[in-house]
């Protein structure tokens, strides 16, 4: 008998997303054998930001979340160094990849500790832990003491990893020193020797906590090795750049097909966003560059209010293993675990990273490099944030922003179906899940968090359940 569960919404997630998923027997096995990614959000920025002064757009577009606001003041400067034709000094690229690397490590702890061991590990019998279910649970109560300490010791890493952030940044979330043209902040001596002392503390908790328990996670459940694939294709835009030209970056930019081990270079041209089963205006699939956000609510087929961006018409899995995989750091599978192994592996590769970038920082050097904002001009700028790619696209008239556009990494792992009726990323990942509990589906929610999903804070709409068995998930 075909059941219909949904997780309304999915706790443990940045924002308001709602699983729908149809669970049936397959050859003897209960499984997924449809799914549904609903958005339940109206992001308005695109819209606050037209007639705007550019250079607002890097505080306003921060805003959009309070979980990754770095990357998008990252994507909102690219946008608008390329738009304004300006260089950064060295000291400025140096500070925003210390922020930002500040931040994804900080994400990266956040996600697995917080975020996505609670699907693996038992909470205590007491709140926040009391709603947890009865599933399969397969540590030691030797191994899961440990991880339960370690869950708490995370909690104190990851605000240092804040404290970082904010050494430069100026604070969080919403750091406002990233500009146009550089960065607001000097690199003191005290600066560059405080940030060395916090990565005193991160890195061996990297090497010595998180990168253990999550190969202990795998060890214990390498099926999970062999669920939520999904795709196949995984697309990375490429992040923290080593030279001001852009040049060279330390995790690249480029796409691969259907698990290939060959990588393939960027066409950002290829991009487009599919809104037919959106609720926004229908219309042709269009690149960022010439795109609309015009909302339809309600409408036929529409299920979602994020859009459906494709590659060359093509769903894409973005994220720490996209990354990996494209830098050929991480090529040993596409799964739920791997998710978790290459995010770890990242944090790692980030945070030694840092260490080098801040000892590179000249105390007595610039650190911005004034602009003069152009009468017209189109721009994009491309970055990763800790969930996947990122890109913000605009287009200046009268010195004014008449057109903005943002593909968030959500977008793309969470998008519903396209125009040719193709399922998003994380749609696919759920199919043929095998499910041992209906009215438990933890497989199911351990597949969804392993892609670490924000949904970006804005005004929200949110349906009924409409008769659908509805299954909520504490925070355990």
């Amino acid at each position: 008998m075909k059941i219909t569960a949904a997780f309304d919404p999915v706790t443990r997630i940045e924002g308001h997303l709602n699983i729908t998923i149809d669970i049936d027997t397959v050859n003897g096995v209960r499984q997924v054998v449809d799914a549904k990614a609903v958005g339940g959000l109206f992001r308005g920025f695109e819209k606050i930001l037209i007639g705007r002064d550019p250079r607002d757009a890097q505080h306003i577009t921060e805003r959009i979340c309070g979980v990754c606001p770095v990357a998008h003041g990252m994507a909102a400067v690219k946008n608008l160094d390329a738009a304004f034709e300006v260089t950064i000094p060295d000291n400025a690229l140096i500070m925003r990849n210390l922020v930002n690397g500040s931040n994804f490590v900080e994400s990266h702890i956040l996600h697995f500790f917080l975020l996505s061991a609670p699907d693996f590990v038992e909470g205590p019998a007491m709140p926040p832990w009391q709603a947890d279910w009865e599933v399969d649970r397969r540590f030691s109560k030797a191994e899961n003491d440990l991880l339960m300490s370690h869950y708490v010791q995370a909690l104190t890493i990851r605000r240092k990893a804040d404290q970082m952030t904010a050494i430069f940044g100026g604070k969080v979330p919403h750091p406002p020193a990233y500009i146009a043209g550089g960065f607001t902040c000097t690199p003191r001596q005290e600066r560059i020797d405080l940030f060395n002392d916090f990565l005193d503390e991160l890195i061996p908790f990297i090497q010595n906590v998180y990168i253990p328990d999550v190969e202990l996670l795998s060890a214990k459940y390498p099926d999970y090795f062999s669920f939520g694939r999904g795709c196949g294709n995984l697309m990375a835009f490429g992040v923290f750049d080593l030279d001001t030209a852009g040049s060279s970056r330390l995790l690249a930019r480029g796409h691969i097909e259907n698990g290939s081990r060959s990588v393939q270079a960027l066409d950002v041209n290829q991009i487009t966003e599919h809104v037919t089963h959106s609720w926004f205006q229908d219309g042709p699939a269009l690149n960022p560059a010439s795109g609309v956000s015009i909302p339809q609510n309600p409408k036929d087929g529409a299920y979602s209010w994020l859009k459906s961006p494709r590659y060359n018409n093509l769903p894409y899995e973005v994220g720490p293993l996209a990354r990996m995989w494209v830098n050929g750091d991480y090529q040993k599978g596409i799964s739920t675990m791997d998710r978790h192994l290459s995010r770890a592996y990242e944090c790692l590769k980030i945070a030694e990273a840092m260490r080098t970038w801040v000892n590179n920082l000249n105390p007595a050097g610039a650190v911005y490099n004034q602009p003069t904002v152009p009468q017209t001009a189109t721009a994009y700028g491309l970055t990763e944030a800790p969930r996947g790619a990122l890109g913000h696209w605009l287009e200046i008239s009268a010195r004014k922003l008449s057109r903005y556009q943002v593909i968030s990494p959500t977008t793309w792992n969470c998008a519903p179906r396209d125009d040719a009726g193709q399922l998003g990323p994380i749609e696919q990942a759920l199919l043929g899940t095998p499910v041992e509990n209906p009215d438990k589906p933890i497989e199911v929610m351990r597949i969804i968090h392993s892609f670490d999903p924000c949904l970006d804070c804005a005004t929200h709409l949110i349906q009924p359940g409409k008769g659908a068995k509805i299954i909520r998930m504490g925070v355990c």
